[in-house]
């Protein structure tokens, strides 16, 4: 009897020690599965990741490239603008530098003749008198003409900064000359453009010193039309009733008329 429950229940055993195994063995696929799959989706995330921060690597390194180019650009445009500044600026210094050195070589060459005249003794008067004088009362010779053209000629050729030293260095040498009225209206003239202010007060100390100067009427009609430009009609009319009355024969007093008609006197 023993014999055959213990018969009997050994394959049961084994058949269920068998169906246990089977269990295991289905769990551990599933694990692994299933670890596949968290692997695989790891993957897929890292390669997303990786994909992304690449196509960022990508893009800055395509806006460095730009940048680098376009400061490179810029660079090379900012070399060009600075090395044109400085040619202008050479060609400008050496146009001024040479023409004070030929104002200043000019001026010494006239001190030097007025102190060899002022050497000199004139006849029937003592060595010490001093210079002989022209009409103008400045010391005869043709320093002061050549100094007023030197200076016109910078005027002409519209170096205005240049051109504005030579006059006012014959106004200072020479403020008594017959020219001076002339010095004083082509100075006024080198301010007209980008001072007008200054090339005012230049006209209107021309028309105080020298009313019966040819000119005057010019200058204030320089002034007429300075104030027109600032929105002064009333001082405009002023300047130029004054042209036209002070000054009728002149030509600016026909252009004084013209004037006064378009701003309806």
């Amino acid at each position: 009897m023993r014999r055959l429950l213990r018969c009997a229940v050994l394959p049961i055993l084994g058949l269920a020690a068998g169906c246990a195994l089977k269990g295991d063995v289905r769990r551990v696929e599933l694990q692994v599965t299933s670890l596949r799959a968290d692997l695989t989706r790891s993957d897929s995330v890292r390669r997303a990741e990786r994909d992304s921060t690449l196509a960022v690597i990508a893009a800055v390194q395509a806006a460095l490239t730009a940048q680098q180019s376009f400061l490179v650009q810029m660079r090379g445009d900012l070399r060009t603008d600075l090395l044109n500044v400085q040619q202008q600026m050479v060609s400008v210094l050496e146009n001024t530098g040479l023409s004070q050195q030929r104002l200043t070589e000019l001026r010494t060459r006239i001190l030097e003749q007025q102190q060899q005249v002022a050497n000199q003794p004139t006849a029937g008067a003592p060595s010490a008198a001093g210079p002989p004088v022209g009409p103008s009362g400045n010391p005869a010779g043709p320093g002061p003409d050549q100094m007023y053209d030197l200076a016109f000629q910078q005027f002409r050729a519209s170096r205005y900064a240049t051109a504005r030293l030579g006059f006012r260095e014959f106004l200072k040498v020479y403020p008594t000359h017959e020219r001076v009225p002339d010095a004083l209206f082509y100075l006024g003239e080198t301010f007209a453009q980008d001072h007008p202010d200054s090339a005012a007060a230049v006209y209107d100390q021309l028309v105080k010193q020298f009313p019966n100067s040819p000119r005057a009427p010019s200058a204030l009609y320089k002034l007429g039309l300075f104030a027109e430009q600032r929105g002064d009609k009333a001082a405009a009319r002023i300047f130029y009733v004054r042209v036209t009355t002070g000054y009728p024969r002149s030509d600016e007093a026909n252009l004084a008329r013209d004037r006064l008609q378009r701003l309806g006197r």
